[in-house]
């Protein structure tokens, strides 16, 4: 019985001094160890920050790269703030690239400074850009305020304005003398967008930030990235109404205006929720909308966007909002996503998108309106012979 108990005990140590021995001198490489196609123990892998997370995808897709717009097209969202000719030249040249034949420069401002944009852009290329004016917000808390706001959009039109564009600190910045916020709708602007309206001046009016910009900036908000990059951005509570409250109040001032056109910047800041915006649109039928800088949200649902743009097809205009030397790779993203039906492909910038986009592949019919043609119906300033018909 006692040799038994001992055998397995002499086995033990046997096998425990040759691991040891291995331990000791490992073999070559390609010698021993684990069968070939496993691995043994390693290290744990060192925490990636996700902004360095940057995988390539081995995904194998047709790819078909748009370098230039397939139709000429107008830029109804820009701020290009150019003040010599030799940079209004380098810009034509940098439109003409791209197929980029009217820009809409929002940042005209108002009285003289407007007339000085309209001189800079206009005057050695007339049908290229389209020139908007500004709200005047000094002494807005004087009686006769309202009525010297109207009369500044009529000398601003007669100066050459054809549009006026409202900022984001309308509505969320802007206080009265006593520090109370100034609405969106309050009354106050109203006899200013009833000459918008008289005038056939459209209003393009940026509400708000991305609804994401109000929610708590932890593991949930999928803006996380850029609030981390740019804090500045976040609209917390203690500082701001809820997203919610600063929209309801746009939308609220365009049904008082209707025989002003409206163009809610941003895709009102529902392209993440089409089904809304598409009941908006249903409701408030002076209420436009463009795509400046929430391509994003397009690409990554192709069929509702395709649905979207081919439903509202008079209604949408396309809009860039910024114009940087890695522009033309910017708008090629755009032109992707517009023109084609490709999958899977790359957004320009992380913080916004990081996930892929998809093209919705627009038809010839719906693209031309979206291009160009809606904006000549809105804008009937915009030379039409620059276009096909």
């Amino acid at each position: 019985m006692k040799y038994r108990l001992a055998l397995p005990l002499l086995l033990l140590l046997i096998s425990t001094a040759g691991w040891f021995a291995i331990a000791q001198n490992p073999p070559p490489p390609g010698q021993g160890g684990p069968p070939q196609g496993q691995r043994g123990p390693r290290k744990p892998t060192e925490v990636m920050p996700f902004e360095e997370y940057d995988p390539k995808s081995m995904l194998v897709v047709p790819e078909h790269p748009v370098l230039k717009a397939k139709y000429p097209f107008v830029d109804v969202h820009h701020h290009p703030q150019l003040k010599t000719q030799a940079e209004v030249d380098k810009l034509i040249k940098d439109m003409d690239n791209i197929n980029l034949q009217v820009m809409v420069d929002l940042s005209g401002g108002f009285g003289d400074r407007l007339k000085q944009n309209v001189e800079i852009y206009q005057s050695r290329y007339k049908d290229r850009f389209v020139i908007f004016t500004n709200f005047d917000f000094r002494d807005v808390d004087n009686p006769d305020y309202s009525a010297r706001l109207a009369k500044q959009i009529e000398d601003d039109y007669k100066a050459g304005a054809r549009g006026l564009k409202i900022f984001k600190n309308f509505g969320m910045d802007l206080k009265d003398k006593n520090g109370q916020r100034i609405h969106t709708d309050d009354p106050r602007f109203d006899a200013a967008f009833e000459a918008c309206g008289r005038l056939g001046m459209p209003v393009l009016i940026h509400t708000a930030e991305p609804q994401a910009f109000f929610q708590p900036i932890d593991k949930h908000n999928e803006r996380w990235l850029e609030l981390q990059q740019f804090p500045g951005r976040a609209r917390p509570p203690e500082r701001y109404p809820d997203w919610e409250t600063l929209m309801q109040e746009q939308w609220r001032m365009f049904k008082r205006h209707p025989k002003t056109k409206f163009i809610s910047a941003h895709m009102s800041w529902l392209g993440s929720d089409l089904g809304r915006l598409s009941k908006l649109m249903d409701e408030i039928p002076n209420m436009y909308t463009e795509i400046g800088a929430v391509l994003y949200d397009i690409g990554r649902q192709p069929r509702a966007a395709h649905a979207f743009f081919v439903k509202y097809q008079d209604r949408v205009f396309f809009g860039k909002d910024a114009w940087e030397p890695r522009d033309p790779i910017e708008y090629q993203c755009y032109f992707r996503v517009l023109e084609t039906n490709d999958e899977y492909f790359d957004y320009y910038r992380k913080r916004h998108a990081f996930w892929k986009m998809y093209g919705i592949g627009l038809p010839d019919d719906v693209l031309k309106k979206f291009y160009y043609k809606n904006a000549l119906k809105l804008i009937p300033s915009i030379n039409a012979s620059q276009f096909p018909k």
